[in-house]
């Protein structure tokens, strides 16, 4: 068995400053494989999921496969403004190749908002759908931090995520 863990944050912006910065996208808030309607949006290269940035730093980091920036930098063209569950597929295709299982994802999502409660049961479906395992595998949770710090002057939302792989024995 193995432990990895993950931590992603990004910055929010108002529609006219993500315009600004890239002024050929749709500035959307997507957690979890979710758009979320909100007054604010995450900046990022791709679509700037923090969960699903989290995880895959997880599942990467368990398996010693380096980071998410090692696989998909921001640096190259075709990870502009891509769907992070896109990479997620991609990066359980790395883990599948070396054999892992994924026993269980244990996440958290910090933003004081919006309020996820609502979503989170989509979220846990996206992404144990887009890893091809049970539902009651992933967890996602979301919290604030009464205030303190970037995501609770709603600067920024943030993430972190720990999973346990495990190799078939033979």
């Amino acid at each position: 068995m193995r432990i990895g863990q993950g931590f992603d944050a990004h910055k929010l912006v108002s529609k006219d400053e993500f315009l600004a910065i890239y002024p050929n996208r749709s500035p959307k808030l997507i957690l979890g494989g979710i758009q979320i309607e909100h007054d604010k949006f995450l900046l990022g290269y791709s679509d700037a999921d923090v969960l699903v940035h989290a995880i895959i730093d997880a599942l990467l980091g368990a398996a010693g496969l380096e980071d998410i920036g090692a696989h998909f930098p921001d640096t190259d063209a075709k990870y502009a403004g891509i769907d992070s569950m896109e990479l997620l597929k991609k990066a359980f295709v790395l883990l599948c190749d070396k054999s892992y299982k994924i026993a269980n994802i244990d996440s958290t999502v910090i933003a004081q908002k919006p309020k996820l409660r609502p979503f989170i049961d989509d979220m846990r479906a996206n992404i144990a759908q887009a890893l091809n395992m049970p539902k009651d595998n992933v967890s996602v949770k979301a919290t604030t931090t009464e205030h303190l710090g970037f995501t609770g002057r709603e600067e920024g939302i943030a993430a972190t995520a720990v999973v346990l792989l495990q190799k078939p024995i033979f």
